[in-house]
């Protein structure tokens, strides 16, 4: 069966659409676009190399563990040093933070720009061997002081991202982006090897349908958690209970929560006082994109954009979507606040 749809000649590609953002800002200096087109090119080798794994046997774990205690898997390893050696080469960093690395990555002087990049080169990846979607994700901010570039650079809230984004590698490879003006959708067109606008300034639901958190640790939750649940469960109006999705993997759980409305949540609890998800490179990104498709982010008791990070490892509570899901959520907590 032949393809008969006329073929596109004035498509919009990631990069092309990165370029024209980049030309309507007064005084850019073309620096972050450079930087953009780097990390979708690590992107992209990463979404081939997740397609050949098991062709490739990278499967299975490299023998390590990582800063926050995760096994490594061999894709882990292959990701977090393509994403590294992309941006470094684009001559637009000067800090790099990753899940995978104890400390900070001084850029090397010949090399060095004006951005801090932090970023989980691939989310999700204790999903690899069973072949559930797995993603990467990062924020970029731009160094704050004329001072040799440091790990303090880093520590910036999230209000200061100036683009975020991540990728998803699922049934098709999908990047979402944000500079600061609405959220943009992009599919990788395998034929191209490009990245091709599908969802222009998207929007998540006020109010969705379904809940998603890792339920098995409920024995944990604390009481505010405990009777949110039970209110989607269990509607006390009347109405439908809330469905329950939850793949495990952060990047295909808040995608699905921005394209179908609901909520997301990976509260603290007993087990994890202070949560389990990272605030510079899983949390801040993911929150930066949310709110601007008009949800909220909270770690349940500030926005997560407003949370000023102490250490690049630093964890917190996380729970994101719908506005009028978050709010239920927030109204719960509030209530056992007071009554404590």
């Amino acid at each position: 069966m032949t393809d008969k749809s006329p073929f596109e000649t004035d498509m919009l590609t990631l990069t092309r659409f990165v370029m024209e953002k980049g030309r309507r800002v007064k005084g850019a200096t073309g620096e972050l676009t450079q930087l953009l087109n780097s990390m979708l090119t690590a992107i992209k080798a990463i979404s081939a190399a997740v397609r050949k794994a098991g062709l490739a046997h990278m499967f299975g774990i490299a023998g390590t563990v990582n800063v926050t205690g995760d096994e490594v898997k061999k894709l882990d390893v292959l990701s977090n040093s393509l994403v590294i050696n992309m941006l470094q080469s684009s001559y637009s960093t000067c800090v790099l933070v990753t899940e995978e690395n104890k400390e900070a990555i001084i850029t090397p002087k010949d090399k060095r720009g004006k951005y801090v990049v932090c970023f989980d080169p691939l989310d999700g990846s204790s999903n690899i061997d069973c072949l559930a979607p797995i993603g990467t994700i990062f924020a970029i901010y731009k160094k704050e002081t004329d001072d040799e570039p440091s790990e303090k650079d880093a520590l910036q809230p999230g209000r200061n991202i100036v683009a975020a984004g991540y990728a998803l590698y699922g049934s098709a490879t999908l990047v979402a982006l944000s500079t600061g003006q609405g959220v943009d959708c992009f599919m990788l067109d395998p034929g191209l090897g490009e990245f091709i606008l599908v969802d222009r300034d998207v929007k998540i639901k006020k109010k969705g349908k379904v809940y998603s958190l890792n339920e098995g640790y409920a024995k944990y939750f604390d009481p505010a958690m405990t009777e949110y649940l039970q209110k989607k469960k269990f509607p006390e109006d009347g109405s439908s209970p809330y469905g329950a999705r939850y793949v495990g993997s952060m990047v295909a759980d808040v995608h699905r929560t921005l394209m179908y409305g609901g909520i997301f949540m990976y509260p603290a609890n007993q087990k994890s006082p202070k949560g389990k998800l990272r605030l510079l490179y899983e949390c801040n990104p993911m929150a930066f994109i949310i709110e601007q498709a008009g949800g909220i982010a909270t770690t349940g008791t500030e926005a997560v954009l407003d949370v000023k990070p102490e250490n690049i490892h630093q964890r917190v509570p996380f729970i994101l979507g719908s506005p009028d899901d978050v709010k239920e959520y927030l109204a719960c907590v509030q209530k056992h606040q007071k009554s404590s």
